[in-house]
């Protein structure tokens, strides 16, 4: 009789299903917003249209590779999350009783014999980047532009920032009398807190409102924060679809090397990498903010300087 009623629930419970409990069982320990977003998104495009309305006891190998084959060569990373994710909502479903056997899924001594690692496979993909010899003007041509977008471009770019921290930014964040833009640990990177220096152009484009709660950069037709492709779209009506908006990273990264005396770990820091050494790592207690403001002012005045 338990083994029925087990076949039973196993027939009751689709995979979308098992991954949605399996979400909301989990998310709470997830340590970011943009985290627990990725994984309903990300099942949601690869896995649903193939294993999504199927019990979850009758996902298979085939199933499995079924799901991940069309995008494993042309998204590798993308690819090998998903493969992870339904390795462990199967996982699940077996604990809870809703499968039995082997995962299909798991990687090793299994999928590894049907697929080529990541390594063979991923692509090194170059963002790009407007020559640093050239941003002055586009600056300049940046500032005629009218829109909310074109302003969070700019200062985007002032910043040096990554796309998901502007357009995620919070008035609180920042302190407009020290000139101090803060992002939280939570939102970066590297996972951790980012103190950003703000040159009087970059704290300039903030304007006089933030004061209370609310995102520092505002759709004017949803009343809420950028999409993340408000930026790209901009560049575009500017007719520059040769360029990405984290390309201006690389941008601010050649500039500072070949025309800067600024030392690597400043410039590194001020793009807010990841330290990769952990010795390193462990050594460095301090933000090199002061060095860091010196650098952020001479590349806004470098970005400027175009403009009258």
């Amino acid at each position: 009789m338990a083994a029925a009623a087990r076949l039973e629930a196993a027939r009751a419970i689709t995979f979308k299903e098992a991954s949605q409990q399996y979400i909301a069982a989990h998310k709470a320990g997830w340590k970011n917003d943009k985290h627990a977003a990725q994984w309903p998104s990300t099942l949601e495009r690869f896995a649903y249209p193939i294993i999504g309305n199927l019990p979850v006891g009758a996902v298979d190998v085939g199933l499995v590779v079924k799901t991940l084959q069309p995008i494993w060569s042309q998204k590798p990373e993308t690819a090998g999350r998903l493969r992870g994710r339904i390795e462990a909502i199967l996982d699940w479903a077996t604990v809870r009783g809703y499968r039995q056997g082997e995962n299909p899924a798991r990687w090793r001594g299994h999928l590894e014999n049907l697929f080529p690692r990541k390594s063979k496979v991923r692509r090194v993909k170059h963002h790009p980047a407007l020559p640093f010899a050239d941003l002055p003007k586009f600056m300049a041509k940046l500032a005629a532009q009218p829109g909310v977008s074109a302003r969070a471009l700019r200062f985007t770019i002032l910043t040096a920032a990554r796309t998901g921290e502007v357009i995620d930014a919070q008035k609180p964040e920042v302190n407009a009398e020290q000139a101090i833009w803060t992002v939280p640990a939570k939102r970066m990177k590297g996972g951790r807190e980012h103190r950003v220096p703000l040159a009087r152009e970059a704290l300039a484009l903030l304007g006089n409102d933030l004061e209370g709660e609310g995102h520092l950069f505002t759709s004017i037709k949803t009343r809420k924060g950028l999409s993340n492709m408000a930026m790209l779209e901009t560049l575009r009506r500017m007719g520059r679809d040769d360029l990405t908006v984290h390309g201006f990273r690389s941008t601010f990264r050649d500039w500072a090397s070949e025309t800067t005396n600024f030392p690597n770990e400043v410039i590194e820091m001020a793009l807010a990498h990841v330290i990769e050494d952990k010795t390193e790592a462990a050594y460095r207690r301090g933000d090199l903010f002061e060095k860091r403001k010196k650098l952020m002012n001479a590349w806004v005045k470098y970005c400027m300087s175009a403009q009258s």
